[in-house]
């Protein structure tokens, strides 16, 4: 690889990292266990694409067997955090919303850092950050593909 390469892709770890130290920021802000508060981020995000997470694919994303999920799920409903729903065509399937509550306070903790972020790439073109969202994804397309084929 080349010294460019090897610097783009150590910039990426770098900001992956900061954007794990920034979740740990975000859990003790809340005085949340990380993993609780990486759950309500996952659930939240999930619910503005507009694909709620159902417990099975919450367990994915966080790396957690069906049975920690579960444990996980019912502290944070507990706690007034997350509420399940039955609310489709298939009342089988269960998904996960979060609560107005901690929504409220999710953006009052990352609405600053939305403006910065907004601010940090103004200064480029729509050209520009269409390009970096292209490579962006062919990165994360190659990891995804790595990460399966070790999965298998």
């Amino acid at each position: 690889m080349s010294d460019e390469h090897d610097r783009v892709v150590q910039s990426l770890q770098a900001f992956a990292s900061t954007r794990g130290e920034l979740a740990r920021l975000f859990a003790r802000s809340r005085q949340m266990h990380t993993t609780d508060a990486a759950a309500i981020v996952e659930i939240i995000n999930a619910d503005e694409r507009g694909q709620p997470l159902t417990p099975a694919r919450l367990a994915e994303r966080l790396a957690l067997t069906t049975g920690a999920t579960s444990t996980l799920l019912n502290r944070l409903e507990g706690a007034g955090h997350v509420s399940r729903t039955r609310g489709h065509s298939d009342r089988r399937v269960v998904t996960l919303h979060a609560t107005p509550a901690v929504e409220a306070a999710a953006e009052a903790f990352f609405a600053p850092l939305a403006q910065q972020l907004r601010a940090a790439t103004s200064g480029y073109s729509a050209a520009e950050l269409e390009l970096v969202e292209g490579f962006v994804d062919s990165l994360r397309t190659a990891m995804t593909s790595y990460m399966d084929s070790v999965d298998e």
